[in-house]
């Protein structure tokens, strides 16, 4: 593993290219409108919690050094060798993130996100075409790609069978995982064993945990939902509710509750589920090998995110650690 001064946080997962039109309400069915405005924009589950790692592992006045980073991060994951890969690549770079396991494919091209956001709730929608994304296969990781991290994050954004493979990899290699599921789809059982972090939202706790979203509605129902997850081997479960809050739940101490939401002006929520993701993860690694605080990483994970809902875009209105 990485030193105990910087640990190593490896994300494995989806890169793309975001084709943002902002606009006053999200078009009803057969509608054709006009933008207010339009943006292209690194993106991508995988490329925004890599870039949320290392933009929050560091101040903004060290961009281009790692004597100040709290933890350095890998990217593994798959463009298409177009100058929207060249983009992303290059833009993970100047973050921060080690690109060397981005693999370039002439014969592919670089996954797209067409993303719709409501001006004046914030609130997005998103069509995504994987393209490369889905060309990283499970026999690529049977084993993890050195050198060992101190965490693997992953979300479903690549082929699940693919994410699955890397989850017993870890498992073998007793790497911790976190694991954020989006976009939602049912998980085998098996998935859960060992598990060290579920972080969901509503839809993909309710998904995956076969239950609807209106039996969320209540810190009971959380709780229960939570509790299938740690029945299941998972050993923190995570479930963000936008506006209400954060619900927690750890298998150790058997801590759980439901943190408030941090008051912000709503302007673009496209990348806050990730920005949580990037400054939890760096809570879970700077613990090292002692005890974890989820209650005190779900804090900072929250204020991180509410930073990132004021700002417009994805990578680019994820905060540094000194704006927190």
């Amino acid at each position: 593993m990485a030193t105990k001064e910087v640990p190593l946080i490896t994300v494995l997962g989806s890169l793309n290219i975001d084709l943002v039109s902002y606009v006053s309400h999200h078009p009803l069915p057969g509608e054709t409108m006009t933008s207010n405005s339009f943006a292209v924009s690194p993106g991508g589950k995988g490329a925004n919690q890599a870039v949320a790692c290392a933009k929050l592992s560091r101040s903004r006045n060290t961009t281009t050094s790692t004597s100040d980073e709290s933890a350095h991060i890998r990217m593994l994951g798959a463009v298409g060798a177009d100058s929207y890969g060249t983009l992303l690549t290059s833009n993970l770079s100047s973050h921060g993130v080690d690109v060397s396991g981005v693999v370039s494919s002439p014969s592919l091209k670089t996954g797209i996100a067409i993303i719709v956001v409501d001006e004046p709730t914030g609130q997005n929608r998103i069509i995504l075409s994987p393209e490369a994304n889905h060309s990283l296969q499970p026999s690529d990781f049977t084993v993890l790609p050195a050198p060992k991290p101190d965490l693997l994050i992953m979300q479903l954004e690549i082929p699940l069978p693919t994410v699955l493979a890397a989850l017993r990899a870890a498992r073998d290699a007793k790497v911790p995982v976190l694991l954020n599921p989006a976009p939602a789809q049912p998980l085998p059982d098996d998935a859960y064993a060992g598990l060290a972090h579920l972080v969901v939202n509503e839809t993909e706790a309710a998904v995956l945990g076969g239950v609807s979203e209106a039996d969320l509605d209540t810190e009971a129902g959380l709780e229960r939902v939570s509790r299938k997850f740690i029945d299941l081997g998972v050993q923190n479960v995570i479930v963000t509710l936008g506006g209400r809050g954060v619900f927690y739940m750890a298998a150790a101490g058997a801590k759980k509750g439901l943190v408030p939401a941090e008051k912000a002006k709503v302007v673009d929520t496209t990348a806050a589920g990730d920005t949580f993701v990037g400054q939890y993860a760096l809570d879970v690694v700077g613990a090292g090998g002692g005890e974890f605080d989820i209650e005190a990483a779900v804090l900072k994970a929250n204020r991180a995110a509410a930073k990132t809902v004021e700002r417009l875009g994805a990578q680019d209105s994820i905060p540094w650690r000194d704006e927190l």
